[in-house]
């Protein structure tokens, strides 16, 4: 990936189109593993000129490095969508979890979104799958992640005896670092296929998708509501 420096200044190029000038120093970066990966590709949930949702599929990541964005949603949206935009990620979903991921197109729409995260008036709603009996009332979780204030709420929605698993919808206030993974976790309920926090079984992804998003649209101030469809949705 080329990377331009001029008085003492460095930026990741994105585009060949990119204009250097005199002085400008050009890093190449080449790693074989990374550009060898694949995932399934993404898909456009609504394209709101502004801003667009998308569903992001298992292996893809939120955002890249300084080392490439390679498989990564914004590279995904900045190649497939009509007319092509500037992208700019608002928040991040884990690499092993699916779901609807919100990308902006404009810097004061990606400003005004990610104010909506900073404040909390953003809506996430995630469907997941853990090992064990989860309890039969809803529960709260508020231990800090990483010395930050954390607070997830999680509520049985079925569980199969027969797999001695639980089918959960999670809502969340905040959003760090593996946050719902974690809080399950260090209850006793590890999400199916977490091979990272405690579970047993790697025969599956990580069950846990983000299925619901709702907000106030910042540039209409309309209410707006966007959902997988239950097929679309782990079960048990």
């Amino acid at each position: 990936m080329p990377f331009g420096s001029h008085e003492s200044t460095t930026q990741r190029l994105r585009r060949a189109k990119k204009q250097l000038q005199i002085g400008d120093q050009v890093y190449l970066y080449y790693d074989e593993k990374i550009l060898n990966q694949t995932t399934e590709p993404a898909q456009l949930i609504a394209d709101e000129q502004a801003y667009s949702i998308w569903f992001k599929p298992y292996g893809m990541r939120s955002q890249g490095s300084k080392w490439g964005d390679h498989t990564t949603i914004q590279r995904w949206a900045d190649t497939h969508l009509h007319p092509q935009r500037p992208t700019f990620t608002v928040h991040r979903l884990d690499r092993a979890a699916t779901g609807l991921i919100l990308l902006a197109h404009k810097k004061q729409t990606a400003t005004a979104l990610a104010k909506l995260f900073e404040t909390r008036t953003i809506a996430k709603k995630y469907r997941v799958v853990v090992h064990g009996q989860f309890f039969n009332t809803p529960q709260t979780y508020t231990q800090s992640i990483d010395d930050r204030p954390a607070h997830s709420q999680a509520t049985r929605l079925n569980y199969n005896p027969m797999q001695n698993r639980s089918l959960v919808d999670v809502t969340i206030q905040t959003g760090r670092k593996h946050q719902i993974r974690r809080h399950l976790a260090d209850a006793g309920y590890p999400v199916v296929g977490d091979r990272l926090y405690g579970s047993t079984d790697h025969t599956k992804n990580l069950q846990l998708t983000a299925y619901s998003l709702a907000f106030q649209c910042p540039a209409t101030l309309e209410a707006k509501t966007y959902q997988l469809p239950e097929d679309a949705l782990p079960t048990l």
